[in-house]
This record gives C-alpha cells, structure tokens and sequence, in this order.
C-alpha cells in the first residue's frame, strides 16, 4: 500500500521541528537538561527491567517515572513562564525592526550613560543594581520602591547609588529613557546551582530575570565586576565596550507606536 504524503504533513513535521528547536534553546544550559537526561536513564533502565523479567525494580521505576511527570510542571517552572513570556512578545513571530526610528537616538544617549556611569560605580566598588523594562510590566516590582518617574541622567543614577543615598539600597528600574523608581526589591532565585561566589545583587538579579524578559546590570560591592543578568544567565565579568554591544543589541524601551507593536529585542539586528 503506497504511504501518502500531503502538503499538511509537511507542515505538521515544520510545526513539531519548530516547537523542538525552541524547547531546546530553551532549556538549554539549565538544571532542566540534568533532569530529563534523570528521566531518560529511568526509562532505559525500566524498559531493560522489563525484558529481564525484573518486575519488583520495572514496578518501582515506572512509579518513580509516574511521579516525575506529575512533579514536571513544577520542577520545570522557571523554564515555562520564560518559554510562555517569549511566545507572548509581539516580536516572537513578527520582526517590528522597521518601525520605531524616533527612538533611537533617546536611547543611544541612555545606553552611552550607562556605559559610562557603571564603570565609575565599579571602579569605587559602589554595589549596583539597574533593571531595564523590556516588554514585561515591571508595575509590581515598582510598587515595592520609591517611584521616581524622572528623565535619565548619568548624573542621578550615579548619586543614587552613593551610600549616603536613601535610594541607594535595592534597584533602579528604567522604562524606556525614564528612571521609573529606585530603591526596588527584586525576587531572589531560588536555584541551588549558583555559584556560591555571587552574592544577594546576583541572586536578585537572576531571580528577576527568570520571571521576566528584564535586562538587569550588577556591580558588585566586592570586585567591582560588571556583569548582566538576562533569562536566567549571568555574563560577567563585562567590559564597557561589551556592555555597549549588549545592550545595544538587546535593550528596546516599552513605547508604542501609531502601528500599534510594541519594540523587541529583534529592532536592533
């Protein structure tokens, strides 16, 4: 009997390699791939008990394999909510880089700031921690600080963080070219395979940025180093020039335009 193929089954397979490749990327470099390589073993070694006749150790694998799959949402959060945050930005299937020029110039000003205000933070060892808004609403992160709602300046950002500062304590959130607040509470990861040279900034700083598409900036107290925190990964240490790039590849602000989409990562490839 001759096997049809049609056009629909092309696209199905297309569909499946797609979701594929993106899960990947997703979990790729995080716990989540020591586990489902635990979830694998299991399964080769109950299937290997199986044809041996071994029904007592099958019995108690496939229980434990039962298990595992009710305890996978939970296990697997941090890596659902970023997948389900990518699928939910405007840019996941659409490049919008056409769109926004006007913006472009406000920007480079605030990235040229920072890129001069952190290493000056760095080299007095002053702790700091910058939250860029990208598409996620930070409104719940904001409402744990002082709302600021001012232009940016190197200036203001760079007195913040002094010690004798009552803001100098917690986070700087910038939405678009705006200090939105100061002194924010970020949500602490709570992964155990960080390294235990970094310190609560870092922690917070991966803890943020495995709820939300953030972009965080660390400076530690400590070193000095300069590092950044971005779906759950932390780049450290970072040059000015690399912090340049990064964040002129990567950093968008949440303005709408008269089309209606909303800026993305995609706007500066």
């Amino acid at each position: 009997m001759p096997i049809s193929f049609s056009i629909l089954d092309l696209i199905d397979i297309l569909v499946i390699a797609f979701i594929s490749y993106h899960l990947i990327l997703l979990i790729k470099n995080t716990p989540a791939v020591q586990l489902i390589k635990g979830l694998f073993i299991l399964f080769i070694a109950s299937f290997i008990a199986d044809q041996l006749g071994l029904r007592t150790i099958n019995w108690l694998l496939k229980g434990a394999m039962a298990m595992m799959v009710v305890a996978l949402p939970i296990i697997f959060q941090p890596e659902i909510r970023r997948g389900l945050l990518k699928m939910g930005k405007r840019g996941f299937f659409i490049n919008t880089s056409f769109l926004h020029k006007e913006v472009d110039k406000k920007i480079e000003q605030l990235i040229n700031g920072l890129v001069m205000v952190m290493p000056m933070l760095s080299s007095k060892h002053k702790g700091a921690l910058v939250v860029l808004e990208r598409e996620v609403g930070l409104k719940d992160i904001l409402e744990t600080g002082i709302i600021l709602n001012s232009e940016f300046s190197p200036e203001l950002l760079y007195s913040i963080f002094m010690p004798d500062s009552p803001l100098h304590d917690g986070a700087v959130i910038l939405r678009g070219n705006k200090i939105a607040g100061a002194n924010c509470i970020l949500p602490l990861s709570e992964r155990m395979d960080i390294s235990k040279s970094l310190g609560t900034r870092h922690r917070a700083a991966l803890g943020l940025s495995e709820q939300t598409d953030a972009l965080i900036i660390i400076v530690s107290e400590e070193t000095g180093n300069i590092s950044i925190a971005l779906d759950g990964k932390i780049t450290r240490p970072m040059e000015p020039q690399g912090l340049k790039k990064m964040l002129t590849h990567l950093y968008q602000p949440k303005i709408i335009s008269e089309f209606g989409f909303w800026p993305t990562e995609d706007n500066k490839k």
